[in-house]
């Protein structure tokens, strides 16, 4: 059984694993002491064992209130280090390092499907992503239709889309493969439909599905995105040639008070 969300498949994914892996290691050995400490008095101090000593003084005892709660602020040290370090490294809003030049791919949540441009390929497409492996991803999202949350579990963790504004992903495949992708926050009746395909290929074949796509007769513009706009379920893989270089703006922008667009146009 292949488990996506324990199943790494990329650079943010992998350092989640550690996390969660790391986490669940000290969860068991304190779980184990406790049990053990437990049965361990349990057993000892039971009524009938004439051969325990009776120490009604022992919660005074300095040095092992000095262990107990000693014990437990080195633990929730540990933990807190851990956290610090690992929450700074995975921010989603943090470009992740590296020599090889990013991809940009602005995400547009819809009902109830998903839409992804590639601004600078000048390609567009429906429910489906391929991305060079090894090269960072930078996903910037927002939504048409009700809030919702994109997920790819074998890359990394989830980020909300909400209409109005832009929020941000990085991250980065090291492994080539088909990874699944969907809508983690429910969103309507189409909800179980959104679900798309990551495909993790060599940089030659990413580049030959580029030139592909551009051949498409499909385009995007925005009377064709109007169209694709309009809520359906279960909708295939398409793709576009992106013709309107302005149309992700436009998405976010339609949301905005009149006066906050005049300004907003104005700079």
């Amino acid at each position: 059984m292949n488990l996506q969300l324990l199943n790494p498949q990329g650079y943010i994914a992998d350092i989640q694993s550690q996390i969660l892996w790391g986490f669940l290691i000290l969860a068991l050995f304190i779980g184990t002491a406790v049990v053990g400490t437990t049965i361990f008095v349990a057993l000892r101090y039971k009524e009938g064992n004439s051969k325990v000593k009776y120490s009604p003084d022992w919660k005074l005892n300095k040095f092992i209130v000095i262990g107990w709660w000693g014990f437990s602020l080195i633990f929730v040290m540990i933990l807190s280090i851990i956290i610090w370090k690992t929450a700074h490294e995975v921010d989603p809003y943090k470009p992740i390092d590296s020599k090889i030049k990013p991809i940009t791919i602005q995400v547009v949540a819809l009902q109830w499907k998903w839409l992804f441009i590639y601004p600078d390929e000048k390609i567009a497409t429906v429910n489906f992503i391929e991305v060079p492996v090894n090269t960072p991803i930078n996903f910037q999202l927002t939504a048409d239709a009700p809030m919702n949350s994109f997920w790819i579990p074998s890359l990394g963790g989830q980020i909300y889309a909400m209409t109005g504004m832009v929020t941000q992903l990085h991250l980065l495949a090291n492994k080539e493969g088909s990874f699944p992708g969907g809508a983690a926050e429910i969103s309507g009746a189409g909800f179980s439909s959104m679900q798309f395909i990551v495909k993790s290929t060599s940089p030659e074949e990413f580049n030959d599905w580029i030139k592909m796509v551009r051949t498409s007769k499909n385009q995007l513009n925005l009377t064709s995105y109007n169209e694709l706009a309009k809520p359906s379920s279960n909708t295939p893989p398409t793709f576009y040639y992106y013709a309107d270089k302005n149309l992700y703006n436009e998405i976010i922008m339609k949301f905005m008070e009149p006066s906050i667009k005049q300004n907003m146009m104005g700079m």
